[in-house]
């Protein structure tokens, strides 16, 4: 049976995963998803957010609540034919996310102009146990959200990493050989 002893350690943590799994699942349907919202309403109230809790929960055990900044008329219109047609915009959203294994993922989906370029890819805050995710963490994913948000709406030329028009293609030493000329 020696033989299989290291086999037999594998097999063990195998069904305590699974066991996390549907633990983490329950813990969801039972309290998680239910304080999430109280906690992000009661930010939203108490910060006058304009912001709204969007619950989506078609697939089963892979359910999200998320907190949104809305959609709106970006100020963008483009012209068909004989009117103007106004794009719109998203202004953001912070997601928790059940995962596969129950585990809840918090990301940041960043704004987005429709019809101008692709939207930059969402940016993954952490992965937590349900029983880890508390109001404190919350509050700090919120606010982590609305500082990635300021950034995006505030963004300028002013920072160094973030360049802009015809030189954002372009290597940073191709960009000093060029303005020194």
């Amino acid at each position: 049976m020696r033989e299989y002893a290291n086999l037999q350690s594998k097999v063990v943590q195998y069904k305590k995963i699974i066991s996390n799994t549907e633990s983490y699942r329950t813990a969801w349907i039972e309290h998680t998803k239910a304080m999430l919202i109280r906690e992000l309403k009661k930010i939203i109230k108490e910060t006058e957010l304009p912001g709204k809790i969007e619950k989506k929960d078609d697939l089963e055990n892979l359910e999200a609540v998320a907190l949104s900044l809305g959609h709106d008329v970006s100020g963008i219109s483009e012209e068909v034919g004989d009117t103007k047609r106004h794009l719109i915009k998203s202004k953001g959203t912070l997601v928790y996310q059940q995962l596969f294994n129950g585990k809840i993922m918090v990301s940041i989906a960043y704004p987005f102009i429709e019809g101008l370029g692709n939207p930059k890819q969402p940016k993954m805050l952490e992965i937590l146990r349900p029983e880890e995710l508390t109001s404190h963490f919350i509050l700090r994913h919120v606010e982590e959200f609305l500082k990635e948000i300021i950034a995006w709406e505030d963004f300028d030329d002013d920072i160094p990493s973030q360049p802009i028009g015809f030189q954002t293609g372009l290597p940073q030493d191709e960009l000093i050989h060029t303005t020194d000329k």
